[in-house]
């Protein structure tokens, strides 16, 4: 097959979540057979020079890019919020230079499949419709307005909060008009394929979460550092913000009495100023910024946390852990979508005390927490392999394509 992926961003590196998500599928679907062609937004946040692309990718994948400015702008905001019913969050993703190189593209080539990596490029639907034949697929990363209802319930402030609800209500209705609009639906996780499920979708539906090749990076036992604690994850993201606040502010003090030479190491990229100084005003926090190797990080450091409250679809970052065997302690929101099996191979907790007790109690039994370890790394090969994943995906494409 012949397959385009439109994103909306370049997923390289794969340093969060969604690249993660894209790339490897893009991997997966190459390691099979298939051409895979990625045209994506080359953003003002997510810039990469695409001399750094390595060459084993460039082999797999055949990237194309259209640079757009997504940059966040308080006069084009109000602009937007005065005069607009659509979210702001997505018009900075319709862009006409976008358009323009999709069927220059879509003239040039013919394509089997056209699989859109989250909701803002449905909006290019449309364009695809008058220039390809191609069966049109919407991998649905998360339930886009979920994340600001969420957001906007945790925010104190009454006008980020009155503005993250019409924020909301804004993709939510976006959401709702694309339904359908699409030939395939590909949700990440079980529970989004029942929400659109129950809003009306009437398409074909194939759950492919995010995969993980097992091979390609063994657990190493050896290096891990104990005890000790760990965060790893895009910074400028705010559930992530609002989850760290919530473990330095609410956890860690406790910790600290037990464990008064526990370290919390913590990397990310575009951390921004006040939250480096968060980090910087609290006993043994250790921020690394955006680091280089992030399996490396990983596999050094012990305990990973994942204290989540709002957001949606699924943490990438939990698997990615859990593959290289970290116990990982989470809460209800960070664990959805992943269908594991808490006390056993992931520890969930939303009461700060409980959440501070469970880490307590793996710092100070190293049997316990190598065990779960080693049974997340289990559980990662039984449901989230990127080859089966893969082959999975590909072998629906195959079966609506004759169709």
């Amino acid at each position: 097959m012949k397959i385009l992926q439109l994103t909306n961003k370049i997923p390289y590196p794969p340093k969060d979540g969604g690249a993660i998500a894209t790339l490897n599928i893009s991997r997966g679907l190459a390691n099979l057979g298939h051409q895979i062609d990625l045209l994506g937004m080359n953003t003002s946040k997510h810039y990469i020079d695409f001399n750094q692309l390595p060459e084993d990718l460039t082999k797999q994948v055949t990237f194309h890019e259209v640079k757009v400015n997504t940059g966040i702008s308080i006069g084009d905001a109000l602009t937007n919020l005065i005069f607009s019913s659509m979210p702001y969050n997505a018009v900075r993703f319709f862009n006409d230079n976008f358009t323009t190189t999709l069927i220059e593209l879509l003239k040039k080539e013919q394509f089997d499949v056209i699989q859109l990596e989250g909701l803002y490029l449905t909006y290019y639907i449309d364009a695809i419709r008058r220039h390809s034949n191609a069966l049109i697929s919407f991998r649905a990363h998360n339930i886009e307005h979920e994340i600001w209802e969420r957001t906007a319930k945790q925010e104190k402030t009454l006008f980020k909060r009155w503005y993250f609800n019409i924020l909301a209500r804004r993709i939510r209705s976006f959401e709702m008009s694309m339904i359908n609009q699409y030939d395939l639906l590909i949700p990440i996780t079980a529970r989004d394929a029942a929400y659109f499920q129950f809003f009306g979708n009437t398409k074909p539906v194939h759950i492919a979460p995010a995969g993980f090749d097992i091979s390609g990076s063994p657990v190493q036992h050896e290096k891990v550092k104990f005890p000790s604690v760990f965060f790893i994850g895009t910074l400028d993201w705010f559930p992530n913000q609002e989850g760290l606040l919530w473990f330095i502010e609410k956890v860690w003090p406790g910790l600290l009495n037990f464990h008064p030479n526990l370290v919390f190491n913590v990397a990310g990229r575009n951390a921004p100023e006040w939250l480096k100084r968060v980090f910087n005003k609290n006993d043994n926090i250790h921020f690394w910024g955006e680091i280089d190797d992030a399996y490396q990080f990983i596999h050094q450091n012990a305990i990973m946390i994942a204290p989540l409250f709002s957001g949606s679809g699924m943490r990438v970052k939990i698997i990615e852990g859990m593959a290289l065997g970290k116990t990982i302690v989470t809460t209800s929101i960070g664990a959805e979508g992943i269908n594991v099996s808490p006390g056993e191979d992931i520890i969930v907790e939303d009461d700060e005390y409980k959440f501070m007790l469970r880490i307590d109690e793996l710092l100070r039994n190293r049997p316990l927490f190598e065990e779960m370890g080693k049974r997340a790394v289990g559980f990662v090969k039984d449901n989230y392999d990127n080859h089966q994943i893969s082959l999975s995906l590909a072998d629906f494409y195959q079966q609506h394509l004759k169709a």
